[in-house]
């Protein structure tokens, strides 16, 4: 980081301030002895240890930088503030949290450009603040160029511009703050590290791989599954009788008001008016069913245990993915979307299911990406890191963005069907109920107890007919009450 150091010196006998000198350093120093001599000369450097050379900098008066808004993208053009890390008269440095900004489709952590101290905040809280306008006030040091002599021995590092601009034959190359900072500290240009992420993005794991190469050290990654024999079958207890499920009441205490109150709409409700009303314009077609989850049941029970030895939870959802996934392989029409003239329809590649999920700041619907070749487990694994980021308020915009297909599981919270809304540009939505144990009849007449879950879609009428809806339902369906049936069609 950074490091600034000042040197002073008043020769009093004389009254005259012979010399003020402050230098800005901008690496580690190595070896590094400073001789300085008060005179009306410049001041000399001793050092040892030479290696690459840089010119210092002279410091004049601190000065003020508007820290503006940038461009989060999307077509943002205002956020709403809602958490300030910093105040005023704190002290940043480069990449440190600055505040916790929301737009209507994420929220996004927003970090410091410079070092200095904070002087000004733009906005209170749950105020709206607008791309382009200052968002704080920095003061910073002034910079000004010193003579070609004056040399300071620094080891090989990373500058500024390189950290934040890195540019690859015109790409920008795309990493977190937290992983250029990872880089930073070792050193290590982000031009020379090849990224896994998406769009080529640097991961944290691919800075400590860069390390491992270049010194030869095994440094600890993030834990990979390992494909464990599941642990025996526990012998069935005795059936315990259930109690019943009682709805909880909201832990907040309710507070009765006297008046009215009037709240501007900001947020994932603002981006909810504007997604609902254009879905007013969408003809829907509603069809429902039920499905016998039996099977299904039983087979989630007897993985659960691999899942968790491998440290995710599964859930049933990852099923109702991969079997949704496999259904819109033969019906792509599903899986497009219809221009607003209504004169060209295009069929999505990738199969970015969105799930619905009911959070503290409201309804989200994070997608999973590429669902056709992800396994179930993959899907699972990247369900876990949605709901926790979701829990915490902080999906990205990249999770939030780029659906092609919906399921919406209200059956977590109750109720069996539902008459779910289309969220353009998508074509289609589904709505799971809730998984009951109910009394079905099998082929010789018998009564037995059966896992019944009712499923409700809704499709785009302008575009996909009744006919097509049933059969892409019954497609589906047919995965989820036999799951080796999906073992045919898996890639």
């Amino acid at each position: 980081m950074a490091a600034a150091v000042g040197l002073r010196s008043f020769y009093k006998a004389t009254g005259r301030l012979l010399c003020v000198h402050h230098i800005r350093l901008y690496s580690n120093f190595r070896s590094l002895k400073a001789k300085y001599n008060c005179g009306l000369d410049k001041p000399s450097w001793r050092y040892r240890n030479p290696h690459r050379l840089f010119r210092t900098t002279i410091v004049s008066h601190g000065q003020i930088v508007q820290f503006k808004l940038s461009d989060i993208g999307e077509g943002i053009t205002e956020v709403t503030v809602k958490e300030w890390y910093v105040k005023e008269g704190d002290v940043v440095s480069q990449f440190d949290s600055i505040c916790e900004v929301q737009s209507d489709k994420a929220s996004v952590t927003i970090t410091s450009r410079y070092d200095g101290v904070i002087r000004k905040l733009h906005y209170n809280l749950d105020e709206i603040a607008h791309v382009g306008k200052p968002l704080v006030d920095i003061e910073t040091a002034a910079l000004k160029d010193v003579a070609p002599e004056e040399d300071v021995v620094e080891t090989p590092a990373v500058s500024h511009e390189e950290q934040t601009h890195q540019e690859i034959k015109g790409h920008k190359t795309l990493a977190t703050p937290a992983v250029r900072r990872l880089a930073m500290e070792n050193n290590i240009k982000l031009s020379e590290v090849v990224g896994t992420g998406k769009d080529n993005r640097i991961l944290k794991e691919d800075i400590l791989n860069y390390l491992a190469k270049q010194t030869g050290a095994i440094l600890p990654l993030s834990p990979k599954p390992e494909i464990v024999a599941p642990p025996p079958t526990p012998k069935p207890a005795a059936d315990k009788p259930k109690m019943p499920r009682i709805p909880l009441p909201i832990s907040k205490p309710v507070v009765i008001s006297q008046k009215d109150k009037t709240v501007a709409v900001s947020g994932f409700q603002k981006v909810m008016v504007k997604t609902m009303s254009a879905a007013l314009k969408i003809p829907h077609f509603g069809y429902c069913d039920e499905i016998d989850l039996t099977q299904l049941v039983r087979l989630r029970e007897e993985l659960k245990p691999v899942a968790l030895e491998r440290g995710i939870k599964l859930t049933f959802m990852p099923f109702f993915l991969k079997a949704a996934s496999l259904a819109l392989l033969h019906y792509p029409i599903l899986n497009a979307s219809l221009d607003e003239n209504c004169q060209n329809i295009t069929y999505k590649a990738s199969h970015n299911i969105g799930v619905a999920m009911d959070t503290g700041q409201g309804l989200v619907v994070p997608n999973v990406k590429n669902v056709q070749a992800c396994s179930v487990y993959e899907v699972a694994s990247e369900l876990n890191r949605l709901q926790s980021l979701g829990s915490a308020n902080q999906l990205g915009t990249s999770d939030l963005t780029g659906g092609t297909f919906t399921l919406s599981n209200i059956g977590t919270i109750g109720g069996t069907y539902a008459k779910p809304v289309i969220l353009p540009p998508e074509v289609a939505i589904g709505a799971l109920g809730k998984i009951q144990g109910l009394p079905r009849f099998n082929a010789k007449g018998e009564i037995f107890k059966a896992q019944i879950m009712n499923v409700s879609w809704s499709a785009d009428h302008r575009i996909i007919d009744g006919a097509t809806m049933s059969r892409f339902s019954n497609l589906w369906k047919s995965y989820l009450e036999n799951p080796a049936f999906m073992l045919l069609d898996l890639k």
